[in-house]
């Protein structure tokens, strides 16, 4: 089942909930790979739902460019993800959805993470992940998050979130899952050409 709004899904949740059923939580922003299944795979052995957001969030992104050029194949993914064995439900809002009028980010205080790796280069951009992050919590109220360690700064980012937000939910890191030559699977490879590709194994 797919939802496009939160109260249909808030509801949908809160009736299995009452019947005291687990719920894992799976944010992506799409174009779904192995590695995000990996992710649903192990939030299903270990929940009775597992709700798979599907969301580009325009407040991390520090480049309007990257933003409108980030791939988005919301029909591929929701057709794989009904293949899965278990109970999934897809949640794709639109912006407002979410954010209601005002598009903007909370101002976090990450304790230093968020100006370092990755921060140093992005303006902004852990206060927009944490700002979605935190409005997708609210709306979904998981039991357990999973996140890839991929994105190793943004889990560490992530537990600081749900301690600075005082929510009742487990964070849980998840192995990397690579691509056979050796670079860690990512959206992002679909926007590199074969040869961008093949050379990206240095970082590996």
């Amino acid at each position: 089942m797919i939802y496009h709004f939160q109260h249909l899904l808030r509801e949908e949740i809160t009736s299995l909930q009452t019947k005291k059923q687990t719920v894992g939580f799976v944010p992506t922003m799409g174009a779904l790979h192995e590695g995000h299944f990996s992710l649903v795979s192990k939030a299903l052995k270990e929940n009775d739902i597992v709700v798979v957001s599907i969301f580009v969030n325009p407040t991390q992104f520090d480049k309007a460019k990257d933003l409108e050029k980030y791939p988005r194949t919301l029909n591929a993914d929701t057709t794989l993800l009904k293949t899965l064995k278990g109970k999934v439900l897809i949640y794709a809002p639109k912006t407002d959805d979410l954010y209601g009028d005002q598009v903007v980010s909370k101002k976090y205080d990450f304790e230093g993470l968020e100006h370092q790796m990755e921060g140093k280069f992005r303006l902004g951009h852990f206060d927009g992940v944490g700002t979605v992050l935190n409005l997708l919590f609210r709306a979904i109220r998981p039991n357990k998050a999973y996140f890839g360690e991929k994105d190793f700064q943004q889990l560490q980012v992530v537990k600081k979130l749900v301690e600075i937000e005082q929510l009742p939910i487990k964070i849980v890191g998840c192995s990397i899952l690579r691509e056979p030559h050796g670079l860690a699977m990512s959206s992002r490879n679909k926007r590199l050409s074969p040869l961008q590709f093949k050379e990206a194994v240095v970082i590996h």
